[in-house]
């Protein structure tokens, strides 16, 4: 027996990456999902890309019971208009790492939602409390960092803002273990736990490139054959997506006045060239 759905909407801004990660989550459990994109390329490969991670889960999991691809689909409503989230009980935002988006975005949410609805922000690394701020809903605001890729990951960091409620923090926690995920829960700052960690970490194998001390598979090498990492900072990097490490540093480094967390020149430069990863096809690796 799986764990019982508390609600029955969610809506998922943003399809990139981590918001098809995200919608294939909660829509392969039987949730009514709708995903809201202003790009129609984005939704198309959305639906191509959220076929592909149930097909693949299955064959991993091998699961008989799992909803089958087309099963999965027919509970997402692929759409560009945010006013199709009138009914959503929870919402999970993915949009770029820009507080420029952001605040454009929660202002424009907090009008067409539920007055209960839960807002949750995927954010690498901007303060919930700031968030927040935009709202009229500050104690249902909340942080869910889901790590990448969502499908094969079932620990989430979830941050709790200033104004967050107990009763929002539980319910959350009940949500995500209802798509098999666990909540790992701390305050909140800037970067949180995870990213102003493994950012420091990326950036650092960056530099490392830049001042030709190794190549990349050696960086990543040593990372995993040494220090029995999973993946290496650099193939991490790629898979998130370089303009996204790039944003991402840029907020911390914004937030913190901290050297430390200087954007590497390389990393920029190769953003600027359309070396953006996995998702340009070429990073620091070719795909």
């Amino acid at each position: 027996m799986g764990v019982e759905i508390i609600m029955k909407n969610v809506g998922v801004i943003g399809a990139g990456t981590m918001g098809r990660g995200v919608a294939e989550a909660f829509a392969t459990k039987g949730y009514q999902v709708v995903l809201v994109d202003c790009s129609e390329k984005a939704l198309d490969e959305a639906k191509v890309d959220i076929r592909n991670i149930t097909r693949f889960k299955i064959l991993r999991t091998k699961d008989v019971n799992a909803l089958k691809p087309d099963e999965v689909l027919e509970n997402i409503v692929f759409t560009q208009e945010l006013g199709l989230l009138k009914n959503a009980e929870f919402l999970v935002e993915n949009v770029c790492e820009k507080w420029e988006v952001k605040a454009e975005i929660y202002p424009q949410i907090d009008e067409i939602c539920p007055k209960d609805t839960i807002f949750a922000a995927n954010t690498s690394c901007i303060s919930i409390t700031k968030i927040a701020s935009l709202t009229r809903r500050e104690d249902k605001v909340i942080g869910i960092h889901f790590m990448n890729p969502v499908e094969y990951i079932n620990s989430v960091e979830v941050i709790k803002g200033y104004k967050t409620s107990e009763d929002t923090q539980e319910s959350v926690q009940k949500i995500l273990e209802s798509i098999g995920k666990e909540a790992i829960v701390i305050n909140d700052y800037p970067g949180f736990v995870s990213n102003r960690i493994s950012h420091l970490m990326m950036n650092e194998a960056a530099f490392i490139i830049q001042d030709g001390v190794a190549r990349p598979e050696e960086v990543d090498d040593i990372m995993k054959k040494c220090y029995g990492h999973t993946m290496g900072p650099l193939e991490t990097a790629d898979l998130i997506g370089l303009d996204t490490v790039v944003d991402s540093l840029d907020v911390l480094y914004d937030s913190f006045k901290d050297s430390k967390f200087r954007c590497c020149p390389l990393l920029r430069k190769m953003v600027d060239a359309g070396l953006k990863g996995r998702k340009s096809g070429e990073g620091f690796y070719k795909y």
